[in-house]
């Protein structure tokens, strides 16, 4: 049987690593509650697609709206297996609410599964949960996620619970190394569900 998956969005976060994560853990059995605070079930927020054109930095293009199918005041961590945490802007926001930090604690004390890429470390590092850790994240949050304790690598890596990744061109490897840490079988690009022994 599947995992049930908690995944952390808001507002303009990138619409590729909120899409395929989400999409592709439910392909595979899990089940992926998506929530976001002060926003309830079938509500919706607004995704960004973040690229670069020539430019020192990415440009962000409005993307999709993206349905909440859970409402964040309604749900108890404890009863998720795992957390995902995508990236784009929404993470600097998501950062200042009790509820996501508190959250975030609880799968690290818990020593549960969690996968993050891009931004979405910033919240791991406002929660106090990366000291100690080796790690990846978009590179120009390096800075924080070192300040937080981390010692920071390029590339996808997993520690221990933990399964990061810079952005979402490293949803194959990132995605496979979260799967594992699921207990799900992965080889040669296909992944199956672990089943309950």
């Amino acid at each position: 049987m599947g995992k049930d998956i908690l995944m952390i969005v808001g507002d303009f976060g990138e619409d590729y690593e909120i899409m395929v994560p989400f999409q592709a853990l439910q392909m595979v059995g899990h089940e992926v509650h998506a929530v976001c605070p002060d926003k309830e079930a079938g509500e919706a927020i607004k995704t960004a697609i973040h690229d670069f054109r020539g430019d020192q930095t990415y440009m962000e293009s409005r993307g999709h709206n993206f349905e909440l199918n859970a409402t964040m005041a309604e749900i108890d961590p404890s009863d998720y297996d795992a957390l995902c945490v995508p990236g784009g802007r929404a993470p600097e926001y998501l950062r200042t609410h009790e509820e996501v930090i508190e959250a975030v604690q609880h799968f690290f004390e818990a020593d549960k599964p969690v996968a993050t890429l891009c931004h979405g470390p910033q919240i791991l590092a406002a929660a106090g949960v990366l000291d100690g850790y080796e790690m990846t994240s978009y590179p120009a949050v390096r800075a924080e996620c070192e300040a937080a304790g981390c010692s920071w690598v390029d590339g996808v890596v997993t520690d221990r619970n933990l399964v990061t990744g810079q952005a979402w061109p490293d949803h194959p490897e990132w995605l496979a190394g979260f799967m594992e840490l699921l207990g799900d079988e992965v080889s040669h690009g296909e992944a199956v569900a672990a089943a309950d022994d």
